[in-house]
């Protein structure tokens, strides 16, 4: 098997996995895409595990319940630590509303492979922005056990770089995002 240290040497930087919580609408899956193909410009290999591809695909079995959600969550995580075994820089924009499961994927990783980063907007601005029609559902009763309505989110106290989606531009957020992933990986992958 190939070391990290020589995926890293070869790629010319090493690997971490970004973990996007945040409201249904607050740009997390916006973010990830901006952010990866800002990646691919500067040689840096990095992949999106985007949550509603994996919910159509791998985790199409799973339903909302919060078992489920933490299933869903816990294959994702599984998914990101093979692309960081082969040193790639790993995007996972998923709602992932409870904290006790997002300790558990940061556990999973440990401080030097992962950066949890809270997309932060409020559910007044998401609603308003709702590009998928959910929370009209969600509010209509269509969609039950919906986060942030009739579903707890808890907002991460400890999120590594928190990017205020509402009051910052797209544009903003994706340079902050992808300076540090820069400077992290790249100081570290030679």
């Amino acid at each position: 098997m190939i070391e990290k240290s020589e995926w890293n040497r070869v790629n010319g930087h090493k690997g971490k996995v970004l973990w996007f919580t945040g409201l249904s609408g607050s740009g997390k899956s916006t973010l990830a895409a901006e952010t990866e193909r800002e990646l691919f410009l500067r040689g840096i290999r990095s992949v999106v595990l985007d949550g509603d591809q994996l919910r159509s695909g791998i985790n199409r079995d799973l339903g909302f319940t919060d078992e489920d959600r933490n299933e869903n969550l816990r294959r994702a995580a599984e998914i990101a630590a093979l692309f960081l075994s082969v040193g790639f820089v790993v995007l996972v924009p998923m709602i992932s509303p409870s904290a006790e499961t997002r300790n558990t994927i940061r556990e999973r990783f440990g401080p030097e492979d992962y950066m949890e980063v809270y997309i932060k907007c409020s559910l007044e601005a998401c609603e308003k922005r709702d590009p998928k029609g959910l929370y009209r559902k969600a509010r209509s009763g269509l969609i039950k056990q919906f986060t942030g309505i009739d579903s707890l989110y808890e907002p991460p106290l400890e999120a590594e770089l928190t990017l205020d989606t509402e009051h910052e531009t797209i544009e903003h957020c994706v340079r902050l995002l992808v300076d540090s992933i820069v400077q992290d990986c790249q100081s570290k992958g030679r």
